[in-house]
């Protein structure tokens, strides 16, 4: 009987901190190719970077690849609940930039983010010329020319994640006990093989009484950024964007999908993409697809910059 699939996360190359606007500290660490051309990866609401391992694992050959956790999520420390929103993250995105040009060297930095993550950059790059591009999946934003039906779609969805954020567990006796009582949700289904376990391991942490393990990121913390998602998702002024960006969504046409890609059509600031057969957490369920599509973009801005050329396979 063939051994199920148990992903590795490996010792970073380097870490550095970065400190925020409020004194608070976010990890950074750096995998990779450190020769190569640089990008910034971070995750979803309630998730943490390591947890895209079977996604960025890909990149490490060709890519000096810099991972970050939100604030209060993965490495980080948990701190002030009232620091803990979408508008934090977005002023977080300058600062964790300016430590990692300070730690490992100014390099233009490629943006490859996720949901919450995605849509704090989209929005920060209207405001900053932070990164050099953006590859977004699936980032919670509903812009001009969205049609209502999307809008609701969206703000009905985000309700009901926040909602169910805060009905959930705050403790487990082990990470099995998370992945039989979280993981088997709807939204968790089409997980490739060992992202399951891995997702585990990296969004709880043992305990500090040492009874059991809790959540890396506090559920009202989770729930806090679901429940005002709405508000944010149609700030971003795509007019105004400081640099190019693809975005590459989940499938549109699965029924069911753990947050739903809104209908990108009408929007000609940007350029969109999508992955069939997956939901919002498509990194996790076909990363080599995911690659595959942003490779395309990514190759293209980088070797639009002369003094930077992409390392042959």
């Amino acid at each position: 009987m063939a051994q199920p699939t148990r992903w590795k996360v490996p010792e970073p190359q380097a870490t550095a901190e970065a400190r925020m606007a409020d004194g608070e500290f976010i990890f950074l660490r750096r995998h990779g190719n450190s020769s190569g051309p640089r990008l910034v990866v971070s995750h979803c609401n309630g998730f943490a970077a390591d947890a895209y391992y079977p996604f960025w694992s890909l990149l490490t050959d060709r890519f000096d690849v810099v991972l970050f956790d939100l604030r209060n999520h993965g490495w980080n420390p948990v701190g002030d609940a009232e620091a803990h929103s979408v508008a934090t993250f977005i002023d977080d995105h300058g600062h964790i930039a300016e430590a990692i040009d300070r730690q490992f060297g100014a390099r233009p930095k490629i943006g490859v983010f996720h949901s919450v993550s995605a849509q704090s950059a989209l929005i920060h790059a209207t405001r900053s010329s932070t990164y050099s591009a953006l590859l977004l999946f699936d980032p919670v934003i509903c812009p001009p020319g969205c049609r209502p039906e999307d809008v609701r779609k969206v703000e009905t969805m985000l309700r009901h994640l926040g909602e169910a954020a805060l009905r959930r567990r705050e403790r487990f006796a082990s990470p099995e006990e998370f992945m039989e009582r979280v993981l088997r949700a709807p939204g968790f289904q089409l997980l490739c093989p060992g992202a399951p376990e891995l997702v585990a391991r990296t969004t709880l942490r043992r305990a500090s009484n040492g009874d059991g393990y809790e959540l890396r990121c506090p559920r009202e913390y989770e729930a806090a950024i679901s429940l005002e998602g709405p508000r944010w998702a149609g700030a971003a002024d795509l007019n105004r964007l400081s640099c190019p960006a693809k975005i590459i969504g989940s499938d549109p046409t699965v029924p069911f999908s753990f947050l739903p890609t809104v209908d990108l059509s009408e929007i000609l600031a940007l350029d969109y993409d999508f992955v069939p057969d997956t939901t919002h957490l498509l990194q996790l369920e076909q990363p080599e697809e995911c690659v595959a599509a942003m490779l395309p973009f990514v190759e293209g801005q980088i070797e639009g910059r002369a003094t930077v050329r992409l390392p042959p396979n």
